[in-house]
Order: structure tokens, then C-alpha cells, then sequence
């Protein structure tokens, strides 16, 4: 019996390390938890704060003001293990009026994007931007007005159909990379969360839920 105990303790090992292989948590805000995020401030501060949500339980609300700062986790994800990046937010208004491809329309009340770092040599950083649009329809992509080394990606766009209802996404963040950037990624080196309002001078409000990747999507 002990032997017999032995092995089932080994094999529920295994099946655990298995499991944490093929996922990789980003963003534990379900757990109340902000470990290992950091604050960038571009133009003021967004407000980010772990909040209780009916139904839905603790995630991460912005809220910004004529603002514009992120934050960010800087962590090493393997993506020919888990190559799929899911996240699930919410965006009850977006902007109106505005061209997201020029410098003074470049605000999104929710993006979520990773970055391949260049080190020393920034000319080759490269991000893709997953954005919740306002103008641009979902599906378009474009420069960043910014920096064109970041790809903007719009997952979703403005509509009253989806206004405060929570949606959940999938990417295939390699393929993406192929697909926008014409390179084979095999590790991106930071991920971040960001609701900005600077350029238009405005306001935005979002919900963010956990994120991680996984080695292929789920139901």
C-alpha cells in the first residue's frame, strides 16, 4: 500500500508539472494580487485599482483623466510552450470622433500588449498592441502613431452591443508576430495593461480580468 501511495503521490506530480507547463498567469487579479506589476507613466497617471466586481469578483479597474501611464510585468514568456495569450475586459464607453493612426488620436480606454525587447539596440523592440478601438473596426490593424516598431491590433471595437458587457479573447501571440511584424518569436520579455486619454484630452474607464498564456485556447 505504501508503494502504492508512492506512485499515485509521483504520478499527481507529474500531472501538475504537466498542467503548470501549458499555462503560465500573467495577471492574478482574481487573487487580488498585483505581484510583479510595475507603473509607467507617460503623461499623468491612470488610476489602477483591484476592485470587486458582481458575478464576476476582484479584478483590475482603470480609470484615467487627460492621462496616460500602464503597467507593466516584466517577465520571460516561452512561447513554443504557451503560445496563446488570453484575457478577458470590459469597456463601457469608447472615444468618438477620433483617428487612431495620428498622434492626436492615439488613446484607447483598454489595451493589452507584449513587447520583444531589444536591449541595447532599441530600433529592434517589437509590441503589439491588442486594443479595444473606437473608430477603427475590429479586425484592423496599423502603427502605432508613436513608434511604428509597435503593431496596434484592434480586437475590439465601439459598439453599443458590447457596452458593459465583458468579453474574453484569445491570441495566438507567435503567429501574430509572423503574421504583423514578419518574425518568428519564440520569447516575448514584458507584458502590459493600458487605458490612456492623453492625446484626446478626455476620459476612460475599463475592467481588466486575469491573464495568462496557454499552450492552445479553451472553451
Amino acid at each position: 500500500m505504501t508503494q502504492l501511495a508512492g506512485y499515485a503521490g509521483g504520478l499527481l506530480m507529474l500531472l501538475a508539472a504537466a498542467v503548470q507547463a501549458q499555462e503560465r498567469v500573467i495577471g492574478a487579479f482574481s487573487e487580488a494580487s498585483l505581484a510583479g506589476w510595475e507603473a509607467e507613466v507617460f503623461s499623468g497617471r491612470t488610476q489602477y485599482d483591484l476592485v470587486e466586481e458582481p458575478e464576476v469578483g476582484t479584478v483590475l479597474h482603470a480609470r484615467c483623466s487627460d492621462a496616460a501611464s500602464g503597467l507593466w510585468r516584466r517577465i520571460e514568456v516561452d512561447l513554443r510552450e504557451t503560445p496563446v495569450l488570453e484575457w478577458s475586459w470590459r469597456v463601457d464607453q469608447t472615444f468618438s470622433g477620433i483617428d487612431e493612426t495620428v498622434r492626436a488620436g492615439d488613446d484607447y480606454p483598454a489595451r493589452v500588449y507584449v513587447v520583444v525587447d531589444g536591449g541595447w539596440r532599441r530600433w529592434r523592440t517589437r509590441a503589439i498592441n491588442y486594443v479595444w478601438a473606437s473608430e477603427k473596426p475590429a479586425g484592423a490593424d496599423w502603427p502605432n502613431a508613436y513608434a511604428s516598431q509597435a503593431r496596434m491590433l484592434a480586437v475590439r471595437s465601439g459598439s453599443p452591443e458590447v457596452a458593459g458587457q465583458w468579453r474574453r479573447e484569445s491570441r495566438n501571440v507567435r503567429e501574430d508576430f509572423r503574421r504583423y511584424h514578419g518574425r518568428d518569436v519564440e520569447q516575448i520579455d514584458a507584458v502590459a495593461i493600458m487605458t490612456d486619454c492623453d492625446d484626446t484630452g478626455g476620459e476612460a474607464e475599463a475592467w481588466y480580468g486575469d491573464i495568462r498564456f496557454i499552450a492552445s485556447p479553451q472553451d
